[in-house]
């Protein structure tokens, strides 16, 4: 809850992205899954990461595509945690706009391939996906930076 103003204590976002630093799936983030997960937001990590990472987050079902329903319930949540209050309309015609413009296969969910596609014509949407403090945190640490050789020792 620390990386969130509201306090609920449901919170859907803060859920889902402790679900995905959990690489493990057992209910606890070890040091070695936060570092690698949090490198994600890194200012130099590539955008493909960042997309990946995104897409995970909405993918609510883990089926490997963004249902509207999905959307919908992540929009609510940012909405939620953003203490901003559309109606349903609003909410619904950013869901289609969205659809309409990501959804080209027309198979009534995202895939991987069209929720790169809609980031690359909406970079923005990324701009979550950057913390730019960690920058200042590897310059001051420069052994936290990702070693490859070194990342299985960060589990023990």
């Amino acid at each position: 809850m620390a990386l969130f103003r509201n306090s609920k204590v449901e919170n859907l976002f803060a859920d889902r992205v402790f679900q995905l630093f959990d690489v493990k799936r057992n209910g606890v983030i070890e040091f070695g899954e936060f570092v690698r997960s949090l490198s994600v937001f890194h200012p130099h990590s590539r955008n493909e990461e960042k997309m990946e990472f995104a897409f995970k987050l909405y993918d609510l079902h883990q089926t490997g595509y963004i249902e509207r329903e999905e959307v919908k319930e992540m929009l609510d949540a940012l909405l939620s945690e953003s203490d901003m209050d559309l109606s349903d309309d609003v909410i619904d015609a950013i869901v289609d706009k969205t659809f309409a413009e990501a959804n080209t296969k027309e198979a009534g969910r995202i895939d991987k391939e069209e929720w790169c596609n809609f980031v690359m014509r909406h970079p923005s949407l990324l701009r979550n996906m950057t913390l730019p403090y960690l920058s200042d945190i590897t310059m001051s640490f420069p052994s936290f930076l990702s070693h490859p050789d070194l990342e299985d020792s960060l589990d023990d």
